[in-house]
């Protein structure tokens, strides 16, 4: 049955979507997991005699490389967006990593300029059929509440006063309403493409964000909260390659410290 839903698993969102259907061996992984809880449940009410998944073979977990806008490119990539008119919805992005539903769909109310926060407590999602709905995040700890620098409040100060009786943040230029979290994406291609650099989804800001904090002294638990992951555990393994060039760093320093008393 898993190899099967791996080769075949993923649903069509419509007739013209082409991706391949197959899903990733982590998500087969995460199947895998359900499927056991819930057979151990029913081993307990001595329903079966015995969990016939612990016999399963799972597919191995590739690592695969995080994608992030590299350092160099930022200042130009901020650049582009500020010609483009979209400035404020970028800094934003590269300066507390929120996820482009939860981007899109920030109200004016979500920020508090006295406090530099924002309130980050919904989320703008795709519905069967090609729309978009606002719900709650999908768990209790992508509620919350990030701060964000001076400059990133004086540009949505900026913004604002452009639509000051438009409840969103960022209302899109065309309706006037919450801008789809697939225009910021493609905005986001369109600036990649101008800078001629190297094709990444607008989930590689939210990377940025990340790797750039830990590079800079933020601590794993503060990264891990801004993001709005449930456990630091889950930050720590995703930004791995961050982390080691962080060790490098400190050996180096502590060589540097231990060699004085030599």
């Amino acid at each position: 049955m898993y190899n099967d839903v791996r080769d075949h698993g993923r649903i069509p969102k419509g007739p013209n979507d082409k991706r391949d259907k197959s899903l990733s061996a982590s998500y087969i992984r995460s199947l895998h997991r359900m499927f056991h809880m819930c057979l151990d449940r029913a081993v307990k009410e001595r329903l079966i005699i015995r969990n016939p998944a612990d016999d399963v073979v799972l597919p191995k977990v590739e690592k695969k490389e995080i994608m992030i806008l590299k350092p160099e490119h930022i200042k130009d990539y901020l650049a582009e967006a500020d010609r483009r008119g979209v400035l404020p919805i970028f800094f934003l992005e590269l300066c507390s990593g929120l996820r482009k539903g939860e981007l899109v769909a920030l109200l004016w109310s979500d920020l508090d300029v006295e406090r530099r926060t924002i309130s980050v407590s919904k989320q703008a999602v795709r519905v069967k059929g090609g729309g978009v709905k606002v719900t709650t995040p999908k768990t209790a700890t992508s509620i919350r509440v990030e701060s964000i620098p001076q400059k990133a409040v004086d540009l949505l100060v900026a913004e604002h006063e452009k639509h000051p009786d438009n409840p969103y943040l960022f209302p899109s230029p065309v309706t006037g309403d919450m801008y789809y979290p697939d225009a910021i994406a493609a905005i986001h291609t369109k600036i990649l493409k101008t800078l001629g650099l190297e094709h990444t989804r607008f989930h590689a800001l939210r990377h940025t964000f990340a790797s750039v904090a830990l590079q800079n002294g933020v601590d794993i638990r503060t990264v891990s909260g801004m993001l709005g992951h449930a456990d630091p555990g889950f930050t720590l393994r995703t930004y791995t390659h961050t982390m080691n060039s962080l060790q490098v760093q400190a050996a180096e320093t502590m060589g540097a410290v231990m060699s004085q008393n030599l």
